[in-house]
């Protein structure tokens, strides 16, 4: 299959609920400690992701690893603080959903460094010192693949109608939304949106009713932006015989009915972030934000029954946004 980036690699999940090591000690003594959210491990998206990229700290940097997944929300500050209290240098919360309980423990263990995926630090109550906000131009990633979603439906005739099922109402999700909306509209000025939003991460017969009316309203393109509960909007996509698209990893390997994926790259984020730890150069107080530019977003693998022809235009336009061509890609959903 062709591809526009590197397929993540699918890693066997043996850490339990609750927290194992999953790695070797060393790196000169260096610990970091990565929580979940409720997705947990194996979601085939971010939380996945954000282990990847501490394994390949662990092997390339010599660095111990441990993780922490949490089950319900209620476990998120227990599980930070249980890290900070035994002495990790780094403490990666995973989602928009602990901001409050990192900013929280952030506080209380000032001499430990924290990461937050997918939060603004300057967001936090607390603007805490020592927590790092990383963030990501996931409208690059999201006009990317609308942009797809609509040569695909122009191309394909009849209704130009795309959708999308995003989880919850946050930044991130619209980010994605809002430049896949973008996309969309530039490929084919005459297609119409539809959204949806689930108010869940985990339930995936919330997403699949979701998406499953959007398709009876004409939808030819459903992008799940749902996280585990997206999964259902996939699946329905696969039992009406549309196209689906995938989100923050590659999930082409949930059938012949993903277009491509929307890609977050927050393995190398992480990756990148425990580097500077081990290298002393780590500094809080801020945000690192990771675009097309710092590889940090991108297009998964892209169904071979796409033509030739839109892989040749999605690569030109990934060029313009990478050189500030393509104006300014929405962020917030109208």
């Amino acid at each position: 299959m062709r591809k526009l980036a590197l397929l993540v690699p699918l890693v066997v999940l043996l850490a339990a609920c609750g927290g194992s090591p999953s790695g070797k000690s060393g790196g000169g003594g260096i610990k970091v400690g990565l929580v979940t959210d409720i997705n947990q491990l194996n979601d085939h998206g971010f939380n996945h992701l954000a282990y990847v990229g501490m394994l390949r700290a662990e092997k390339q940097l010599g660095v111990q690893g441990r993780v922490l997944e949490s089950p319900s929300a209620a476990d998120y500050v227990p599980n930070l603080s249980k890290l900070a209290r035994e002495g990790y240098n780094l403490v990666v919360g995973v989602g928009f959903d602990q901001a409050d309980a990192v900013d929280k423990v952030a506080v209380r263990f000032p001499k430990t460094h924290f990461a937050i995926i997918d939060v603004d630090q300057q967001s936090l109550a607390d603007k805490p010192k020592n927590v790092l906000g990383l963030l990501f131009r996931e409208q690059e990633a999201g006009y990317l693949v609308g942009y797809l979603a609509g040569y695909e439906t122009k191309r394909l005739g009849g209704p130009q109608i795309v959708s999308t099922v995003g989880g919850e109402k946050q930044p991130p999700v619209d980010r994605y939304i809002a430049g896949f909306q973008a996309g969309a509209k530039a490929a084919d000025p005459k297609v119409r949106t539809l959204n949806s939003y689930s108010q869940d991460w985990v339930d995936t017969a919330k997403c699949k009713e979701l998406a499953l009316n959007q398709i009876e309203a004409g939808s030819k393109v459903v992008f799940q932006v749902a996280g585990g509960c997206g999964l259902g909007a996939l699946d329905a996509a696969k039992q009406k015989h549309v196209w689906g698209i995938g989100v923050d990893a590659d999930q082409s390997f949930l059938g012949s009915q993903v277009l491509t994926s929307a890609l977050k790259r927050v393995d190398s984020a992480v990756y990148q972030t425990i580097a500077s730890v081990k290298r002393g150069t780590f500094e809080g107080g801020r945000n690192a934000v990771f675009g097309l530019d710092r590889n940090g977003v991108g297009v998964g693998t892209v169904s071979p029954r796409v033509p030739a022809a839109a892989l040749t235009q999605l690569k030109a336009i990934e060029q313009k946004i990478k050189t500030n061509r393509i104006g300014t890609i929405p962020t917030v959903v109208r």
